[in-house]
């Protein structure tokens, strides 16, 4: 009787979201975690940055003795797996968490604790991978883990790579299925598939490339955990296993990752240039068929990196027809974004600065991409400085860029204050110049013939300048970023307000006050147009207001905050390291804690409560 009583009681009613140190270990509202990540990969972001610095200090000069070459090759492995796996993938998650549902018009993800799983399964598998360092030493077989350098007689730092990586390749699967999910079911009313914004189809796309990408990965990372733990030999020749087979599951996750990489940054630019040029977007039906086209092409060109291993020339022909295809609905996406900005009237801002900034530096990044799924000429330019130089311009020049245009577009919505531009465009022409200096003298090293992944070189080979200014400019870039966070830092205490929509933009995010409310929308819009908030500024019948849905203005039912889902990825690393250490019983009780969770969520009503919204007009 009094369970039924319990049931059938209301949420309590509050007229404010929880605060406190404890509401965010504990929360499941998608902006908060949102800025979790942010935050964390920024952290990582900084980590890679430093690592990368060290290795820039150990090359400025020939047979330089600052790094030995175990120290080098751990410190490469670490940059290049932070960079990729904590760093640039988990900024990309968010932009999505924090963004992707307001701009579809829904409240929250479809399963807010799952999302908060993924972050806590995130730096979980940060703190694994870190902790190398303390245990007995890092990875050191490269970000692409290579078998037999990570076989089971190489370092112990590997095993540390395996788990870290299984735990966040976890995460990512948890949040695909829960970005699908939200997008399919919980679009506002009026809001078709093909009136989403892009950064929606991005989010959309992104996601399934995660999904059919991470569980291969996962599984061979499993395979190769086995290989040094417990004596099996799927990657061991002698035994019957085959090392090749490493590389084709790797490149199968590896080559999508590239896109899973680019697509966020692509759906980002697809919203900042339309804003800052004033007009819709050029050719949209265009770019959602050409995102579509280049996420469905990017699992047919995953050997493509592997030309030089002696596939024959039958599938090196195969994978480089594939390869070649994929340019083309990326120049139709180019097309795309110099259409929008023909004939609009800009207005250059630092977002919009590092937004067109990064337009030469991805089709720089895409011409020699073309030139290396050539494959005569990739047997030539494979692992030397040149893959390294063109890869830089894929994902720093496309991805960072993107990156910084996002925060310094959304930065003002997510904490109600503007950032300096003076400070801004410092910042962007260090960043520009500082990239172009580090990674375009690449080039020219690998093709004079600089082998990659090397912790020095003889001053024989003749590119000594080249790595100096290599040196310098990632010294500059170092400045320019700094500059990005000291005015982050500024302008959280001292920007001015920044208002609703500070821009005169299109989408619906800007239709909410900011900071955005924990609810976000007091009632559900109704979208009327593919730029729903420009279309109620300038329609006839609009008053620059979103009009509401069915919905009723009322208090509104929020989830409660839980710690179930952070007690969950605190088990697994508990089990992780009871895998590493080999303590069978370490590895039952993080077990034990992860069922304990699991089994509390499956039999848990969470009842939530009601928010009673502010006054705010929206």
């Amino acid at each position: 009787m009094a369970t039924a009583e319990r049931a059938l009681r209301l949420p309590e009613v509050r007229r404010a979201e929880e605060r406190g140190f404890l509401s965010w270990l504990m929360t499941v509202d998608h902006k908060r975690i949102g800025i979790l990540y942010l935050v964390t990969s920024a952290v990582m972001f900084g980590a890679g940055g430093v690592e990368a610095l060290l290795m820039r200090t150990q090359l400025i000069r020939p047979d330089n003795t600052v790094l030995g070459p175990k120290a080098f090759d751990q410190i490469l492995t670490m940059h290049g797996t932070t960079m990729i796996f904590l760093a640039v993938i988990p900024m990309a998650a968010a932009f999505f968490n924090y963004f992707m549902p307001i701009l579809i018009g829904a409240r929250d993800v479809a399963f807010p604790r799952l999302n908060a799983l993924s972050y806590w399964l995130y730096l979980a598998g940060a703190i694994v991978l870190y902790s190398s360092w303390f245990l007995g030493g890092a990875p050191d077989a490269g970000w692409f883990n290579y078998v037999p350098l990570s076989d089971a007689f190489s370092g112990p730092g590997e095993n540390f790579y395996i788990l870290g990586l299984l735990l966040t390749g976890f995460s990512s699967i948890v949040s695909a299925v829960n970005f699908i999910t939200t997008i399919l079911n919980m679009r506002a009313p009026g809001m078709s598939l093909l009136r989403m914004p892009i950064f929606a189809w991005g989010a959309f796309l992104w996601s399934a490339l995660l999904l059919f990408s991470a569980p291969p990965f996962s599984v061979a990372l499993i395979l190769l955990l086995l290989d040094r733990i417990a004596g099996t030999a799927f990657f061991v020749p002698a035994l019957g296993g085959n090392a090749l087979m490493w590389q084709h599951l790797f490149w199968i996750m590896g080559h999508p990752e590239v896109y899973i990489l680019a697509v966020p940054a692509w759906a980002i630019i697809s919203e900042i240039l339309p804003t800052f040029a004033r007009k819709p977007l050029f050719g949209y039906r265009g770019a959602v068929v050409a995102l579509i086209a280049i996420s469905a092409l990017s699992f047919t060109v995953w050997s493509h990196h592997m030309f030089a291993t002696g596939m024959g020339p039958v599938v090196n022909d195969a994978f480089m027809v594939t390869t070649k295809l994929i340019s083309l609905p990326t120049g139709a996406l180019v097309f795309v974004w110099l259409m929008t900005l023909w004939g609009g009237r800009i207005r250059y801002t630092t977002a919009m600065l590092y937004a067109v900034g990064f337009l030469p530096l991805f089709i720089f990044g895409g011409l020699t991409g073309l030139m290396l799924a050539t494959a005569p000429a990739d047997l030539q330019l494979t692992d030397t400085y040149f893959v390294i130089g063109h890869f830089h311009y894929i994902a720093i020049g496309g991805v960072l860029f993107s990156m910084l245009a996002a925060v310094y577009y959304w930065l003002p919505k997510m904490t109600g204050r503007l950032l300096d531009e003076r400070l801004g465009k410092w910042g962007f022409w260090l960043t520009f110049v500082g990239f172009n200096l580090t990674f375009f003298p690449m080039h020219l090293s690998g093709l004079f013939g600089m082998p990659r992944r090397i912790y020095t070189y003889s001053p024989l080979l003749g590119v000594d300048l080249y790595n100096l200014l290599s040196s310098i400019g990632a010294y500059v870039l170092a400045v320019g970023l700094l500059v990005t966070v000291a005015n982050v830092v500024w302008s959280l205490r001292s920007g001015r307000l920044a208002g609703a929509d500070p821009w005169d933009a299109r989408t619906l995010e800007w239709a909410t006050p900011s900071p955005v409310p924990a609810y976000n929308f007091r009632v559900i819009p109704l979208v009327r147009s593919r730029d729903p908030l420009w279309y109620e500024k300038h329609a006839a019948d609009g008053d620059g207001r979103m009009r509401a849905g069915d919905e009723a203005a009322a208090a509104i039912h929020m989830p409660g905050l839980t710690y179930l889902p952070a007690l969950l990825a605190l088990g697994l690393m508990v089990a992780a390291y009871g895998i590493y250490f080999k303590l069978a019983w370490l590895a039952a009780l993080g077990a034990l804690v992860g069922f304990y969770s699991i089994f509390r969520q499956m039999f848990e009503a969470d009842r939530g409560y009601l928010l009673e919204p502010r006054g705010d007009s929206e």
